[in-house]
């Protein structure tokens, strides 16, 4: 028996905790070397060329990520996640090795630039194909519990992994927490051989469209499903309201009122700590709170909180709430990385993820940009509570995608050719949005030649697949069917919407 790129697990089969485990510890550890390395390096872009540096290498780093999310949803969709992962995560462990050489021998600007761009080509190409893994083995509630422990490993990192940085370049110097993190790659590389074990590439389709053509599929996606749309508009609108009076506003707010840069980091570390206990809360317990609390109750909060927030006359009170903040975001930002999941069309995952990553990655720049004008002319608090007017829209747009109707082609939703959305949605095969041509159940194999189906490990329990539909020649032990039926696609997380 196979495990095709395909093969969601069944709603009611148990989850493989030992690969989820295995994949939130592995973004652990990777995550932590991550953020080391972003201090590290903006150090050193400071001390060889001051602010113009940082500003050089960020660019570096994050407009090549951005461009390389759309069309790394193309590759996850059409390579399957075991082929791009592994390649992409071997690529940026020997890029950061390599790296560490260079700056040894030389101390310039140049190679941490060239070092930047081409990690950020490679962690864009990689984002939409880690984000398709946690729905390949989790459902329903249980899928909301694991995002819930992908947030909170999200949430540690940057606060290990920012002193961890800055005690590597004090007691060393830049190649130590390039080497470092070069590690960490590795450790990461591990978890996805265990990971994504036994998976299989997608079944080639005749006639399909170009890599670049299907790499406008996200954005089509977004015009076809509205549930997947009011999704992406719940999750953009908090990161736009979010962005700006947290990394800009806040320091310029304390100024302004007299209470010293000590207040920054301590409302800072109220919201984090927030987060991290409800993010720990939802990995546990996310399956017995409603959706509609974890989704729209917190969305409502959050505005509210955003907008309490310029409001506050004294740093203690900006610290509770912005510990209140905290706690409903990390209970909020799952839910929405869950939901879009769910509203996913079948073999089209990959492109999903690439849309809502792009939503969280551009919506920093967009928002200092465009806010921090906004402020020259209104005043930063006045600016700080249209932030809050933004972030109620978030709320008002997550009920509509709850209201919805899943549309064809998505789990829980109707048949092909239902009226999911005014208009026939695709079949819950294999295939592009303008060609009506089935897949072959048969899939390509990966590479290193695995067939089996692996066992979850220290169990000896076979990693579930979908039962067979209605007329599938597939028998009930769930072997795979013959050629001619149409597998069913999967899908993983992503960085999480504030």
């Amino acid at each position: 028996m196979t495990v095709t790129e395909t093969d969601p697990p069944a709603e009611s089969a148990a989850v493989p905790w030992g690969r989820v485990g295995a994949l939130v510890g592995g973004q652990a550890v990777v995550q932590l070397g991550s953020f080391a390395l972003l201090i590290a390096m903006n150090w050193t872009a400071v001390q060889l060329g001051g602010a113009g540096a940082v500003t050089l290498l960020m660019l570096a780093a994050t407009v090549p990520r951005a461009l390389m999310l759309v069309f790394g949803g193309a590759l996850a969709d059409v390579l399957g996640p075991r082929f791009v992962l592994l390649r992409t995560t071997s690529a940026r462990a020997a890029l950061l090795a390599f790296g560490a050489v260079v700056t040894a021998t030389t101390q310039q600007l140049w190679p941490l630039v060239a070092i930047a761009l081409l990690e950020g080509v490679l962690l864009g190409m990689a984002g939409p194909a880690s984000g398709t893994l946690l729905p390949r083995f989790a459902r329903g509630d249980q899928l909301a519990r694991a995002n819930s422990a992908y947030a909170t490993v999200l949430r540690v990192a940057p606060v290990l992994g920012a002193p961890a940085g800055a005690w590597l370049i004090t007691v060393g110097e830049l190649w130590v927490a390039m080497l470092a993190a070069a590690a960490t790659g590795v450790v990461w590389l591990g978890c996805l051989l265990f990971i994504t074990r036994g998976f299989t590439r997608p079944a080639r389709q005749a006639g399909g469209r170009s890599l670049l053509r299907r790499s406008g599929d996200g954005f089509r996606l977004l015009a076809r499903y509205p549930r997947l749309r009011w999704m992406f508009v719940a999750s953009l609108c908090l990161d736009m309201a979010f962005s700006w009076p947290v990394e800009v506003a806040l320091p310029l707010l304390v100024h302004e009122r007299g209470w010293g840069v000590g207040a920054v980091a301590m409302v800072l570390a109220a919201f984090s700590l927030g987060a991290l206990a409800s993010s720990a809360l939802g990995a546990a317990f996310a399956h017995r709170i409603p959706v509609f609390f974890r989704l729209v109750v917190t969305g409502a909060g959050l505005a509210a909180g955003i907008t309490m927030m310029a409001l506050m006359g004294s740093p203690g009170s900006l610290t509770a709430v912005a510990a209140g903040v905290g706690l409903m975001s990390g209970f909020n930002g799952p839910a929405i990385v869950t939901l879009y999941q769910q509203a996913a069309p079948e073999g089209r995952m990959g492109a999903a993820m690439s849309t809502l990553a792009l939503a969280g990655i551009g919506a920093a720049p967009l928002s200092i940009a465009l806010f921090s004008s906004l402020s020259l002319v209104l005043g930063v608090e006045e600016t700080w509570l249209l932030c809050g007017a933004v972030a109620a829209v978030s709320p008002v747009a997550a009920i509509l995608a709850l209201r919805a109707r899943p549309s064809a082609g998505v789990p829980g939703g109707p048949p092909a050719g239902g009226d999911g959305t005014g208009s026939p949605g695709p079949a819950p095969s294999v295939k592009d949005s303008s060609e009506a041509l089935a897949a072959p159940s048969v899939a390509a194999s990966d590479d290193d030649g695995r067939d089996g189906v692996p066992p979850e490990a220290g169990s000896g329990r076979p990693v579930p697949t979908a039962p067979a539909p209605a007329g599938d020649p597939a028998d009930a032990a769930g072997r795979e069917p013959p050629r001619g039926g149409a597998p069913h696609p999967s899908g993983e997380p992503v960085a999480l919407p504030t």
